[in-house]
């Protein structure tokens, strides 16, 4: 993805917030690319992720007009949650990573919820 200037700081340097998004749009096109609509799922199954913990390292910045390569790798599943493992890099060096779990929750009682056998099975 590229580094546009609402990325970015007045230096133009990207905001060390910024890189939570694009690792969020990362983990949403892994979900969407093995046919899962986090929509759908919501809808159907009452079921939404919500980041309950994250740990990030910042190596080196990334500036503005930048192509950066942002992956998600799915390291831990739980029984009603999931743990991401993803780096955000520039020219094959590392800038980012950061360990992102998310909790599963019904979406009516906002309360923990198994993870559905279908999505376990998707993460295998």
């Amino acid at each position: 993805m590229r580094v546009y200037y609402q990325d970015t700081d007045a230096g133009g340097v990207v905001f060390h917030a910024q890189y939570l998004a694009f690792m969020e749009r990362a983990r949403s096109e892994l979900l969407n690319e093995a046919g899962l609509d986090l929509a759908r799922l919501a809808d159907e199954q009452r079921v939404l992720f919500l980041v309950f913990q994250l740990s990030a390292r910042y190596h080196q910045a990334a500036r503005l007009n930048d192509m950066l390569w942002v992956s998600a790798e799915a390291v831990k599943i739980g029984r009603a949650s999931l743990t991401f493992h993803q780096r955000v890099e520039r020219d094959a060096v590392l800038l980012v990573e950061a360990d992102i779990t998310l909790a599963l929750v019904n979406r009516d009682t906002m309360r923990p919820t198994r993870m559905p056998e279908k999505l376990a099975e998707l993460f295998k």
